[in-house]
């Protein structure tokens, strides 16, 4: 399907029959202008993410709506290098299972790439792609795994980075800093990485507040955390917590005055905000830091477009989500690199090596240049992967994430120091 089978023998999945019903396929219909059936064959990726409206699941359909979007784009403007683009999607169900499925399923379907794609499970879901030799390109940052793994290739620097440039970003404006994070694995390595950036600018290390993933309220966490901020900063770091964290903190009203609050991207976001009131949200005047530009930057201009004509009113695909601008990145990384091979037939194997050998990527400014030689690693044993370690310094004002700091902040030497 991508015009070269890999040297590893390809193995049957017959029990993922039933899954092929939840995959969508896209591509163009006709011949791409330019391209002619001999030269340039057509490429085929797959995006996944959780599509499920269960409680505690997360879901991120924006990404493979994003994926599609991008395909419709690429195909009229005659493909990427004259080569048709494909997309295979899966519902990742935010499970274990549904991972492996999905990256099962790209093995059997003998994709070049998994690209833009989200997924808390990457023992699951890597273990199948090694297998089968699968790049695995511009994953949201949500497990672990992805900055290890010798086939991931993260645009971003995940939750380490958010988390220490988050401690930078408050080190101005707070005496005293409260971390309320998750009561995980996870959540045990955000204190160091948040203490690494305090102690650099010669403040306390923040009080650690462990608090359960899915409760219903968080009362409790949020007395403690303006007890023990004083007239600093509570940050929260809760995922999908973190709106009801807030919303309990509010609710002790007055006991909060003085506090300024702060959190990160994936835990607070644009959506978030607009859902929560806008100018009158809960979180008017808190710091978050991003991995990217703030979403009313005009470098998104290309990527709104884009949604505008080719999302077909898909109110799933929001512009100012973090997971559908992440998709995009990816899929720009993945065109820098069909170019960069320029060859009438695209695989796995080839994707990696050209990665690897140092195929430099322009996002048009929405992150450094970006390439994954080793040397463009942090030198990090915990974030192996991560060539991008810088992060942005954002504000809500009158409802909206606005740049509290011009460009991008570097904190590729507090990750060494926290790892």
């Amino acid at each position: 399907m991508t015009g070269r089978r890999r040297l590893s023998p390809h193995r049957p999945y017959g029990f993922l029959t039933s899954a092929v019903a939840g995959v969508l396929l896209l591509s163009g219909c006709g011949s791409l202008p330019g391209a002619s059936e001999s030269s340039s064959k057509p490429v085929t990726v797959m995006t996944w993410a959780p599509d499920t409206s269960g409680t505690d699941a997360v879901n991120m359909a924006g990404m493979p709506a994003m994926a599609r979007a991008y395909a419709r784009w690429t195909d009229e403007r005659g493909g990427i290098d004259g080569h048709e683009l494909r997309v295979l999607t899966c519902n990742e169900k935010d499970t274990p299972e549904g991972a492996s499925t999905c990256a099962r399923l790209a093995a059997d379907k003998d994709v070049a790439a998994v690209v833009g794609s989200y997924s808390r499970h990457g023992r699951a879901f890597l273990a199948p792609l090694e297998a089968a030799g699968i790049p695995y390109i511009g994953g949201y940052g949500a497990s672990a795994e992805e900055f290890t793994s010798y086939i991931s290739y993260p645009v971003n620097g995940g939750l380490a980075a958010l988390v220490a440039g988050n401690g930078e970003q408050l080190a101005d404006d707070c005496g005293q800093v409260a971390l309320v994070r998750p009561d995980t694995l996870v959540g045990d390595s955000l204190p160091g990485l948040l203490d690494a950036s305090l102690r650099e600018r010669r403040l306390p290390e923040a009080h650690d507040i462990r608090a359960p993933e899915e409760a219903t309220s968080y009362a409790a966490q949020a007395g403690e955390a303006i007890e023990e901020a004083g007239d600093g900063c509570v940050t929260a770091v809760l995922g999908e917590g973190t709106e009801t964290f807030f919303d309990s903190f509010r609710r002790l009203g007055d006991a909060g005055d003085g506090v300024r609050i702060s959190s990160v991207a994936g835990s607070v976001g644009q959506p978030l905000i607009n859902r929560t009131g806008g100018p009158s949200s809960p979180f008017e005047g808190a710091y978050v830091t991003g991995w990217y530009p703030a979403p009313g930057d005009a470098r998104w201009n290309k990527m709104r477009g884009v949604i505008q004509k080719y999302a077909f009113g898909d109110n799933r695909v929001d512009p100012e989500d973090t997971g559908v601008q992440t998709t995009w990145i990816a899929y720009t990384a993945l065109e820098a690199v069909i170019e960069a091979m320029d060859r009438p037939d695209i695989w796995a194997g080839g994707v990696s090596v050209n990665l690897n050998r140092g195929t430099e990527v322009d996002t048009g400014g929405l992150t450094p240049p970006l390439r994954w030689r080793f040397q463009d690693g942090v030198g990090s044993r915990a974030h192996s992967r991560v060539v991008n370690g810088q992060v942005t310094f954002q504000v809500v004002r009158n409802g909206r994430l606005t740049a509290a700091k011009k460009g991008f902040v570097d904190v590729t030497d507090t990750l060494l120091e926290a790892g």
